[in-house]
Order: structure tokens, then C-alpha cells, then sequence
């Protein structure tokens, strides 16, 4: 018997895949059960998961898997399914990760909460079981900080998870304005940029998972590299954000009456 979800024509679930293993296969079934499409976006995997995805699609209409030849980041990945998304008449993707640690049980609340307020951007605020590392836990702290000082406290719950949904049309607009936003960087400038592009974040709580190696656990984090690379985004943005003071100010004061 068939209980896949009817299918959606305007918002889709968008999962960016870079060797995450075999638990990509539960990650899109996990997936598929709450909504239908759900896309995949393979960044130049060399763990085998393309050809398991792809012969999952085979049997599954509502999945759809893009190769892409090389790894090219996150960021590149979400431009490319986003782009495709748009071309089919889609409005709005559910991003998530492929490795486990992002509620799938919440998709649909995600997004009925996008379909009443089609407009915001709607973020998951993680919520961090005991087996969170706590350098990760806290080192965020900073990069949320300055993602809400950038943004003039515009509300943005955390800049870094990236289980949300996004409207693609102004997601599109900024990236394609920019060369930036496409590795590591991408959850966080994203944000910054869609707010500051009036487009207003709405967060709800979604709780976080970090898989240890004996379940599968893969993380693609390098300390040093991924934290310089958030250095340079704030410090580029921060300069962004002082450039459009006036006009943050001026919108929030509009904002108030």
C-alpha cells in the first residue's frame, strides 16, 4: 500500500548530500514519509551513495536525485537544486541535512508554518540533547551574535542550523548577487542577507542530533578551515551591515507602526 504524502507543487524538501554514507538512505526515507517531492542534490560523493539514491529514485516518483561531478560546497549544492526548483514552478525549500541530524518528523509543521506565512524564511532554533560536543554548542553562540548585531536583531533564533525553509525567489536573488554563500557559509549568510532583503525569519524549536561513528556519524567540520572561513564571512557582512545601517534603521522604525 502506497502512503506516500500527496505531492506539493510549491514546496519541496531539498536534502544537499556530500559522502554522508548509508545514512542518507534513512535520512530520504525518513523524509519521503512526511512530504512529497523530496529532492537530493549528490556534491560529488565518492561513498557510493549516488548509485543508492539513484535506484531509490528509480523505484520513487516523488524522489528526485541531481549528480553533481564534483564537490563544489553546501552552498553551490542549494543553488543548484533551488535553480532546478524554480525552472518546475516551485516556491519555497525545506533544506536539511543528509546525515541524520535533522528532525524529519518535523517537515510538515515546517512547513505549514511556511504555507501561512509564505513571506518569512522559517528557521529551526536547535534544540541540543547531552551527546552535543559542547565546542560546537557554544562556539555558535558567536556566529549568532553577530549574525543578529549584522541584522539589527532582526530575530534570527540561530544562524547555523540549517534545517528551514526558505522562499526561493529572494534566496536565488542574493546568491546569485554575490560570489559568496557557497560552502561552510552559506547557513549563516543566508540568513543575514535574506533579512537583510526584508524577508523576515519566523523560528521554531527543532532538536539536533549528532550521530556518533557506531551510528553512522559523519561530519565534514574542520575546526580551523571552517572557522576562518566564518571570520571572513562576519567581517565582510559586519562591513555590509554598516553600509546599510540607515536603511535597517529606518525599515525596523516602519516596522513599529
Amino acid at each position: 500500500m502506497n502512503t506516500s504524502p500527496l505531492p506539493s507543487t510549491t514546496h519541496l524538501v531539498l536534502i544537499p548530500s556530500y559522502n554522508p554514507g548509508r545514512t542518507v538512505i534513512d535520512t530520504v526515507r525518513a523524509a519521503r514519509a512526511q512530504w512529497n517531492p523530496v529532492w537530493v542534490v549528490v556534491d560529488g560523493s565518492t561513498d557510493g551513495s549516488p548509485a543508492w539514491l539513484q535506484e531509490m529514485a528509480a523505484q520513487d516518483p516523488g524522489l528526485r536525485v541531481i549528480v553533481q561531478p564534483v564537490n563544489r560546497g553546501k552552498g553551490a549544492a542549494v543553488l543548484e537544486g533551488i535553480a532546478q526548483a524554480r525552472a518546475a514552478g516551485f516556491t519555497h525549500a525545506l533544506t536539511m541535512d543528509s546525515d541524520g541530524q535533522h528532525p524529519a518528523g518535523l517537515i510538515s509543521a515546517f512547513m505549514q508554518a511556511s504555507q501561512a506565512r509564505p513571506d518569512a524564511m522559517v528557521l529551526g532554533r536547535p534544540v541540543f540533547g547531552p551527546e552535543a560536543p559542547a565546542l560546537r554548542v557554544n562556539g555558535r553562540k558567536v556566529s549568532n551574535a553577530w549574525a543578529n548585531l549584522e541584522t539589527l536583531w532582526a530575530g534570527i533564533g540561530d544562524s547555523l542550523y540549517g534545517f528551514r525553509v526558505y522562499p526561493i525567489a529572494p534566496l536565488m536573488q542574493v546568491m546569485r548577487g554575490q560570489r559568496f554563500m557557497r560552502r561552510f557559509d552559506f547557513d549563516p549568510e543566508a540568513v543575514v542577507r535574506l533579512c537583510w532583503a526584508g524577508v523576515r525569519p519566523l523560528n521554531l524549536d527543532a532538536p539536533v542530533r549528532y550521530l556518533d561513528a557506531s551510528e553512522g556519524g559523519v561530519s565534514h567540520f574542520r575546526y580551523l578551515r571552517d572557522n576562518t572561513l566564518l571570520t571572513w564571512m562576519h567581517t565582510r557582512l559586519f562591513l555590509g551591515f554598516v553600509l546599510r545601517l540607515p536603511l535597517l534603521a529606518a525599515r525596523r522604525v516602519r516596522g513599529r507602526h
